[in-house]
């Protein structure tokens, strides 16, 4: 297999919009001629709107896009633009009326650096459009962070990443905004990456050996995290296909991301297909996760410091990682 750009799958245009003040951005990824999709969400408080478009029940073959969006439950607004864009260019369900793009949408929690006044909103989502992507501080990744335990004090910087794959005409990326609660590591190493900061700030320590110390204190960790995620392949699956596929890269959060799929977190993937390449379910499910922890590697790698908080990179330079 080879390594591609998330960017050199056909029919799929992905773009971020940001506001680097306010910490806060959005991704969309867009699907203009339409892509079978399904979705996983495993944890506890996800933002989210349109997703029931993806049970296999729901009536809707294809969607038009899907909007991974900062701003917590408000950064759901951000979808009136990505609707606006998609009607000006006649994309959508056409219902004898009018046009209705589909467009799925999943939120993260980034109101406590920045602003918590300024939250992605139609025009950002609008402008996202464009499909200007970069891995690190952009999009969805522009306020994302790890580590928040033991509050905003010991959590460190990460961003959005992205990887993708080819083996002969198929091809299977992922993107992941990674704002956990928990801890990052390097899924074949097992190597701590990114987390929760020890008190002096100048190393990592395990946000689930903190959890267990503290297990009998009922704490409310609500605010602060939820990952993103997407998958996106060229490979011809329909819809309930696609959710299987979800579920499988669910793995590479799992393999990365601990603890994961708390009640603190929303965190949720998405599956696109573009449907032109046969390929087998269970192989594909399998890259899928693959190709999720290499992305959520990436988020961390990719990151800057910003609002005075550190990123893996710091780290490396002082061979502390």
């Amino acid at each position: 297999m080879k390594e591609i750009a998330i960017t050199e799958i056909e029919q799929i245009r992905i773009g971020n919009a940001q506001n680097r003040e306010a910490a806060t951005g959005c991704t969309v990824i867009l699907c203009e001629e339409g892509a079978a999709a399904g979705v996983d969400v495993r944890g506890g408080g996800p933002a989210s709107r349109e997703t029931q478009l993806l049970n296999p029940l729901a009536a809707a073959d294809k969607i038009h896009a899907v909007l991974l969006s900062g701003g917590s439950a408000f950064g759901l607004d951000a979808a009136g633009g990505v609707m606006k864009y998609l009607e000006e260019r006649g994309v959508g369900v056409d219902t004898g009326v009018a046009k209705v793009p589909l467009v799925c949408t999943s939120c993260l929690f980034d109101l406590q650096i920045g602003s918590k006044d300024i939250r992605p909103d139609r025009e950002m989502g609008y402008r996202a459009c464009s499909g200007d992507y970069r891995d690190g501080n952009y999009g969805a990744g522009t306020g994302a962070t790890v580590g928040k335990f033991k509050g905003t004090e010991f959590m460190m910087k990460t961003g959005i990443g992205s990887f993708a794959l080819q083996e002969g005409p198929l091809k299977i990326g992922a993107i992941a905004a990674v704002n956990a609660l928990g801890d990052v590591f390097d899924y074949q190493t097992g190597e701590q990456i990114a987390g929760l900061l020890n008190e002096e700030k100048n190393g990592l320590r395990s946000t689930e050996k903190e959890m267990y110390r503290q297990c009998l204190e009922v704490r409310d960790l609500f605010t602060g995290n939820t990952t993103l995620g997407a998958i996106i392949t060229n490979a011809d699956f329909d819809k309930a296909q696609m959710n299987k596929i979800a579920a499988m890269a669910q793995n590479g959060y799992a393999r990365s991301i601990r603890p994961v799929h708390t009640q603190a977190d929303g965190d949720t993937v998405y599956a696109l297909s573009t449907g032109e390449v046969t390929a087998d379910l269970n192989a594909v499910g399998t890259l899928a996760a693959q190709v999720m922890t290499e992305a959520i590697r990436s988020a961390v790698f990719s990151a800057e410091p910003a609002y005075g908080l550190p990123c893996a990179a710091d780290f490396m330079k002082k061979d502390i990682i």
